[in-house]
């Protein structure tokens, strides 16, 4: 090994790592309240639906804000927006902890889905322009384990400040934490390349005729890529959200195997994106692999609407999904990849992930008023549907024409 290859190791290691934190803090932050539900419900007398509204919120404001975010990832550069997002994030936490009713809450949750709608325009455009090209595939996949692992913590990490002391401190707490993030990021982050300078290289100068910023948007594969993540928003939010609820009342499981059951799902989904990291670096046709993991991940969740694991076989079933699921992750990000002109990663990843916000605004009503009529097993239903219907995206991002440049 050369010491220039060294330096190239150590150098996108160091990148993957700061990047991958910052992405494990805005996972964290998206399941800090959910697991808080019941006891925001008996502090505050609202129902599921209205709690799931909330959730709403966050992800409606973060969808409006994220193909914003991402002009100004390409404008202002990916730092300054990616701290900022997490500084918001903290802020508005640590806000929803002081709110004195329910209805207090929602501003909060208004700029906490600002501070959201930052992380994937500027995590995957400090990545791009960071990472050697041959491991932007493991890059990818450490982001997406990280962020897997975000969920994984703050359940427990919640759940366990809550039962300390309450949660209202449990969500300050943890609010500070994200400052202090936001800092280290700010810190760390002045060190990596910045991907405006894509534009002015010969290797974006050869990608052909130039696109108007609006064009690149309104492109066929950019479009599938945004519908590709609103299907598979369905079905997550409902597995993030309300799966607990669904396995209790299905299989009159325990709170904590039913927990548990959604944590071992979300560490099969980090054990499937570690794997499919090396698939992505290792085969182009990344359809075949995300449409493959979806299918999968469809069929297994089946069995749980009708009832038939045993309630001791749950978290070996949800851990199968995630792993499937999971598995997609790497592949699905370098579709969008080959849909990005270069020095346009911020608005085009701003703007189809925020597909992912868009359906995860949508959804938890949904799910929490199947939840409300005593029909958990609709949960699981719909999931499977929606991760079937994703499938038919995947294949349209492959046959799409591949943007070019944009000025």
């Amino acid at each position: 090994m050369t010491i220039a290859h060294a330096e190239d190791i150590r150098r996108d290691a160091r990148v993957i790592g700061v990047i991958g934190f910052a992405h494990m803090t805005s996972h964290f932050f998206q399941l800090v309240i959910p697991p808080l539900f019941p006891a925001i419900r008996d502090s505050f007398d609202v129902s599921y639906v209205a709690l799931g509204a909330l959730m709403t919120v966050y992800y409606a404001v973060s969808g409006l804000c994220q193909t914003i975010a991402g002009f100004a990832v390409d404008r202002f550069g990916a730092r300054p927006v990616l701290a900022g997002g997490l500084a918001l994030i903290g802020v508005s936490v640590a806000l929803i902890g002081l709110a004195p009713n329910y209805a207090a809450m929602v501003p909060a949750m208004v700029l906490a889905g600002v501070g959201n709608s930052v992380f994937h325009p500027a995590d995957f455009a400090i990545l791009n322009a960071s990472v050697s090209k041959p491991r932007i595939g493991r890059a990818y996949s450490f982001h997406g384990i990280a962020g897997s692992l975000g969920w994984v913590a703050a359940p427990a990490v919640v759940v366990g400040l809550s039962e300390f002391s309450n949660w209202q401190t449990a969500l300050i707490l943890v609010g500070l934490g994200a400052i202090a993030v936001a800092a280290f990021v700010w810190i760390e982050a002045g060190r990596f390349a910045d991907h405006r300078l894509e534009r002015q290289t010969g290797a974006a100068a050869t990608q052909g005729p130039k696109m108007h910023a609006l064009a690149v948007l309104t492109s066929v594969p950019v479009l599938m890529c945004f519908a590709y993540f609103t299907l598979l928003s369905f079905s997550f939010i409902g597995t993030q959200t309300f799966a607990v609820t669904g396995l209790i009342q299905i299989f009159e499981a325990p709170i904590a195997i039913a927990t548990g059951a959604l944590t071992s799902y979300f560490v099969g989904s980090a054990a499937g994106v570690f794997v499919g990291g090396y698939l992505a670096d290792r085969t182009e046709r990344h359809d075949v692999v995300a449409g493959t993991g979806l299918f999968l991940a469809s069929l297994i969740f089946m069995p749980l609407a009708l009832g038939w694991p045993s309630v001791g076989a749950l978290p070996i079933v949800m851990a199968l999904a995630g792993f499937c699921g999971g598995a997609t992750g790497p592949s699905r990000d370098m579709l969008v990849r080959r849909a990005t002109p270069a020095g346009s990663a911020g608005k085009v990843y701003g703007f189809v992930y925020s597909g992912l916000d868009v359906g995860s605004a949508i959804a938890p009503p949904m799910y929490g008023a199947f939840i409300d009529a005593g029909r958990p097993s609709l949960v699981f239903w719909t999931i499977s549907f929606w991760l079937a219907v994703t499938i038919v995206s995947v294949f349209q991002v492959r046959r799409s024409t591949v943007p070019r440049s944009v000025p």
